[in-house]
């Protein structure tokens, strides 16, 4: 099924084919088959190799791996793998039996190898084996037979992978997919280690970057990740997938990915919207820019580019991807079924129906209302679109422009009440917003005319939504301006219900800590008001409910703990508190000698751990704390305090299980996990140099 190393288009790794496609692998309604059809037919076009067959509610694919195929559904897997053939993709068929599977159990692993040789008898010959998004605690029998959870799936990894007689693809999804899920870092993940180490070379290894949905994937981290991995991996990218938000499509380019990531992977696969139309963009746009180091020449950026690759430019990509995408939208023709403008013309050339010929076409007279025309969709409509619905850390041009004048608007509306040195300006910025509302309202309408009417119906909700939000904005902006009665739909306390949005979702949002924080746009900021204090004996009972919550199940007992507990008391200038609106909601405590809470425990220390790093810490916040900044004053602070006092150094124990103060402590920058002798399995030390 695959293309030799020469085929036009395709860069390389090594001697194996750069793999470039996409990936069916959302939770949501899967695509049908005629739409994947449809996708392999594009992907061809377009210079792209792979599909990954893995939607997470096909329930023979996760759920019920177990089970085999019928003969429908064997038919129809049948065709669609000959249909990828037929159009030079490469079919992956992926299974995902992590949900529910016994490592240890042959009778397991002989189920996992009945199941792909069925599929492998369809023709397919390239294959995955999928281990995200599940539990990492291994069964009693598994703790029995694997010494990590790692271990479990590398041997069943390799026992599959060579059963099936060592596929040229065939792609491994660990657990840890993603920088922000290893414990305590990349480089020092006992779990990617282990399947670095010990998954065969032939098998690859899937991987998203720094988080789930990377806003930026740089050479740096995935030199860093190949080191662990030994193997250059293979990038299932999230950057355009919408599943985790039915509100929320991305239309956008693909971006802030350099193209000299491209020698150092082994492929690019986007896992894009849930739905399959709007999609055009998103796989339009990787396929340039995985073909851009062949065909981009020396300088293909212009000034404005943010990233300045010298082979790809986003807005470039995009351009042309909407270009196309106005084709498609203005042809009658519906993947797997009828070209309806060419029946259109095969109907005029039979016997016509004979329907009222005799009345004349229908013509307004004096004073009547005109006939409805449809304007046809233009390119700056789809450019429009795409700013609206852009990526998901970053609003297009016009969607920010619009934010930002409507924020300025809404802050200097005195201007519209009173004649001040700002009144004309705001009069001409509110028709200027005015205008741009129109502009939103006028492409939903052309849209709304498209022939198209499988990629309108993909996008009808989100464009309605869209309109009303800004028909709102509107009408805001309208009665602060004095022009006319002022809108129901804000004025009233009983509004029509598209007048107030988000369900009980979004009620449930509204009402927690936070809400707001990770908008876009954020002017004025919405954070909370916190008091950073010296702690005083009073806080004393406080402290200890604080530790009390967070302690969760944690059975082994901390270095830190008495410090917490209040057994010991913190050194003098050694301790601070943290207030809200509420009330106490954390503390920094230190000991400048940690040598008594570590006899406490009866912990025995190295003396060389306590000679470079004398003194502990111990910090914690409460869930509603949302914003890190609070806590990384305090620790400031605090490390100050231990400074002046003479130490050499401060270390903080941690649970494994801890992931919020462990990304705490990781992203601060100086402190580094340090080896220390008898230190329980469930925890591990960080330090700092002072």
């Amino acid at each position: 099924m695959s293309k030799p190393d020469s085929a036009k288009g395709q860069p390389h790794t090594g001697t194996a084919r750069f793999i470039s496609g996409v990936v069916e692998g959302f939770y949501g309604r899967p695509w049908t088959m005629e739409q994947r059809t449809e996708l392999f037919k594009r992907q061809q076009k377009w210079g792209m190799n792979t599909y990954l067959y893995a939607p997470k509610d096909d329930y023979k694919h996760r759920m019920y791996w177990r089970d085999l195929y019928s003969a429908e559904e064997a038919e129809q897997l049948i065709a669609l793998i000959s249909a990828a053939k037929q159009h030079d993709v490469v079919f992956v068929y992926a299974i995902s039996p992590g949900l529910d599977i016994t490592f240890s159990n042959p009778k397991e692993v002989a189920a996992l190898k009945r199941k792909l040789d069925q599929v492998r008898e369809f023709g397919c010959r390239s294959f995955s084996l999928l281990f995200d998004d599940i539990e990492t605690e291994m069964c009693p029998a598994d703790k029995q037979a694997f010494s990590s959870f790692a271990h479990a799936q590398v041997a069943i990894t390799n026992e599959v992978y060579q059963h099936l007689r060592e596929p040229e693809v065939f792609l491994f999804c660990p657990t840890d997919y993603c920088a922000a899920f290893c414990t305590p870092s990349v480089t020092q993940s006992s779990y990617l280690n282990t399947v670095g180490e010990k998954l065969l070379p032939g098998v690859d290894i899937l991987w998203t970057g720094p988080k789930v949905v990377s806003h930026k994937i740089s050479v740096e981290s995935i030199e860093e990740v190949s080191s662990v991995l030994k193997r250059a991996p293979v990038i299932w990218d999230n950057i355009h997938a919408n599943d985790y938000d039915p509100q929320r499509l991305f239309l956008g380019p693909y971006k802030d990915r350099p193209t000299d990531l491209i020698p150092k992977l082994r492929g690019v696969l986007t896992n894009p919207n849930c739905e399959f139309y709007p999609n055009f963009v998103a796989i339009h746009t990787l396929a340039t820019w995985c073909k851009a180091p062949i065909e981009g020449g020396p300088r293909d950026v212009e000034m404005g580019d943010e990233e300045q690759d010298p082979c790809y430019s986003p807005q470039k990509a995009l351009n042309l991807a909407l270009t196309d995408w106005l084709e498609e939208f203005m042809t009658t023709d519906q993947p797997g079924g009828p070209c309806h403008s060419r029946l259109k013309k095969e109907l005029s050339e039979e016997e016509p129906m004979q329907t009222d010929m005799g009345e004349s076409p229908y013509v307004p007279g004096p004073g009547e209302n005109p006939l409805y025309t449809a304007e046809p969709l233009t390119l700056d409509d789809l450019k429009l679109l795409s700013d609206l619905f852009y990526l998901p850390y970053e609003h297009g041009t016009t969607a920010r422009t619009m934010l930002q004048e409507l924020d300025w608007l809404k802050n200097h509306s005195q201007a519209a009440a009173a004649e001040t040195d700002k009144t004309a300006e705001w009069h001409s910025r509110a028709q200027q917003f005015d205008n741009a509302c129109d502009a939103v309202v006028q492409m939903f309408n052309r849209l709304s005319n498209a022939p198209n009417r499988s990629i309108l119906y993909d996008l009808y909700n989100y464009i309605c939504d869209i309109k009303s939000g800004v028909g709102l904005a509107r009408a805001y902006v309208k009665t602060l301006g004095g022009h006319g009665q002022a809108s129901a739909q804000l004025m009233t306390d009983d509004p029509e219900p598209w007048g107030f949005r988000g369900g009980l979702s979004g009620e449930f949002q509204r009402m927690l800590p936070g809400h707001g924080n990770r908008d876009l746009f954020r002017h004025p900021p919405m954070t909370a008001v916190y008091c950073i204090r010296p702690y005083c004996p009073e806080d004393k009972s406080e402290v200890q409910r604080i530790f009390r919550e967070m302690q969760g199940d944690g059975k082994t007992p901390l270095i830190s703990d008495s410090l917490s507990a209040g057994d010991i008391p913190p050194s003098p200038l050694c301790a601070l508190v943290l207030e809200d609106d509420i009330g106490l909601c954390g503390y920094a405590l230190a000991l400048i000698d940690a040598k008594p809470a570590a006899a406490k425990i009866q912990r025995a220390v190295s003396g060389t751990v306590f000679e470079e790093f004398p003194s502990v810490v111990a910090l914690e916040v409460l869930p509603r704390v949302t914003d890190p900044c609070p806590a990384k004053r305090m620790i400031g602070q605090l490390l100050s305090s231990i400074r002046s006092s003479g130490s050499r150094g401060a270390f903080c124990e941690l649970r494994q299980s801890d992931r919020r103060m462990l990304d705490f402590y990781s992203k601060l920058g100086s402190f580094k996990p340090v080896h220390m002798d008898g230190l329980p399995q469930d925890s591990l030390i960080m330090a700092t140099s002072l």
